[in-house]
């Protein structure tokens, strides 16, 4: 890979593939909604020379053909909101593939596990059907049918499909007020029950096993799994309380209380139809990926609970 372009890398997980790729030397363009967010990103970051930040609209493919041209891969990590999935997952798609259309790229599109539906027992691997039973699931699989849709002849696109996961660059994740919370000595929330364990990843993790499939030719056209492993919330306090030293308090947020405060929250109105994975996890297989690319990266949560702490208190501290 000579050179790669990242769009939405100021977000959870494009932050955390860009960081990858400028970690293994490939030049890299992000392309993001605002330059002040662009420009802290890169000092952050001690300004590599091999980054170069650019403002543009993934809603036009006409503003992202010149930067595809330039890129060997692309990687499409820009998101929209819950409250907004309806009206414009299917029109970034669109856009991007338009793009790789016109470009002949090769295009890594980042998603989440809503296709798939409910937990079937046991570990889904990519060829599992979409069972998805969820507005925002069967959203998602017209997202993917479009992606995979014959009307393109020359865009090569796969999908990664991530579960919950957390890291230093996570913003919007399900573990993010938990841990907030934590770092900072104030009320941590937990969505869901604290007991039954859940499958995270963490994303530096999945950011390696993402450009690992990205590097791979025969990996485009298809699914690609970005397994974590499995924990419950009980066991991530006891962690981050052993990293800080202290008891923290939490408080879990089930699916009666969620309903409750959505009559007054857009968001969480949007969060309420995916509390079954919260209620039944559904765990992804990475048997492809250890049988095609290898080695799954698994960092301890002992060591990435306590990172992703550290780097919120240093955050805040900053402020």
């Amino acid at each position: 890979m000579k050179k790669a372009l990242v769009l939405g890398g100021t977000g959870g997980s494009g932050k955390a593939i860009a960081e990858e790729l400028v970690r293994r030397k490939i030049p890299t363009v992000i392309l993001g909604r605002y330059q002040t967010s662009l420009v802290k990103l890169a000092a952050e970051w001690g300004n590599p020379k091999d980054l170069e930040l650019v403002v543009g609209d993934v809603f036009s493919p006409e503003t992202l053909i010149p930067y595809f041209e330039k890129a060997d891969v692309v990687f499409q990590a820009a998101n929209v909101s819950y409250q907004e999935m309806e009206a414009k997952l299917l029109l970034i798609g669109k856009s991007v593939m338009e793009a790789a259309e016109k470009t002949g790229k090769k295009i890594v599109f980042v998603d989440g596990v809503y296709v798939y539906g409910k937990n079937p027992g046991y570990p889904v691997e990519e060829d599992y059907p979409y069972f998805a039973h969820t507005k925002k699931g069967k959203i998602k699989v017209e997202f993917a049918k479009m992606i995979f849709s014959g009307i393109w002849k020359k865009a090569k696109p796969l999908i990664v499909r991530l579960p919950d996961y957390y890291g230093p660059t996570s913003k919007l994740a399900y573990l993010n007020p938990t841990l907030d919370g934590l770092a900072l000595g104030k009320l941590g929330i937990f969505f869901g029950s604290l007991k039954p364990k859940r499958e995270y990843v963490y994303l530096p993790d999945a950011a390696k096993m993402i450009v690992e499939i990205a590097l791979q030719e025969k990996s485009f056209g298809g699914n690609w799994n970005i397994p974590g492993a499995m924990i419950s919330g009980n066991e991530i306090v006891r962690i981050a309380e052993t990293h800080l030293g202290r008891k923290s308090k939490v408080i879990s947020l089930g699916r009666f209380t969620v309903t409750l405060l959505g009559i007054f929250d857009s968001f969480l109105r949007e969060v309420v139809e995916i509390m079954y994975l919260m209620e039944d996890p559904l765990q992804l297989s990475g048997r492809k990926y250890t049988e095609t690319i290898g080695p799954i990266p698994r960092t301890s949560f002992e060591d990435g609970i306590a990172e992703t702490l550290d780097f919120i208190r240093k955050r805040s501290s900053v402020k």
